[in-house]
């Protein structure tokens, strides 16, 4: 018989910052981020239900390029005008990157005061 153990929904992602206090303004300012909190060099933030961490890299091991992070968002033309005039640098405009028989995927991709690429992501129903 199968084991029934399956994992639940993300929790939390770590993103490593090598200046947490000065990735904090971005991400709560200019992303929009609700903050949660901060202690011993990490700070906190409520990604849509997930929590988002900023720390610094804790070893060697951890001190490397992150994943990149994929914000849903409902107007992905719209997301990048507000971010745009918070100074938030993009990369490039919205871009059509797919389409499926149920929706097309729209992105745009930035990067964080550390250079992580970030993009924001729409799923426009056909």
């Amino acid at each position: 018989m199968a084991d029934p153990f399956r994992l639940g929904t993300i929790q939390q992602i770590a993103l490593v910052q090598h200046d947490v206090e000065r990735a904090v303004p971005f991400y709560r300012d200019a992303l929009g981020l609700p903050f949660q909190f901060a202690t011993a060099g990490m700070a906190f933030f409520d990604a849509g239900g997930v929590r988002l961490m900023l720390t610094r890299p804790s070893s060697p091991e951890v001190d490397h390029p992150n994943s990149v992070l994929y914000f849903d968002v409902p107007d992905c033309a719209a997301a990048y005008a507000t971010l745009k005039a918070r100074g938030v640098p993009f990369d490039d405009a919205p871009h059509l990157v797919g389409k499926t028989a149920a929706f097309e995927l729209w992105m745009a991709f930035c990067r964080d005061p550390e250079g992580n690429l970030l993009a924001i992501s729409e799923s426009r129903p056909l």
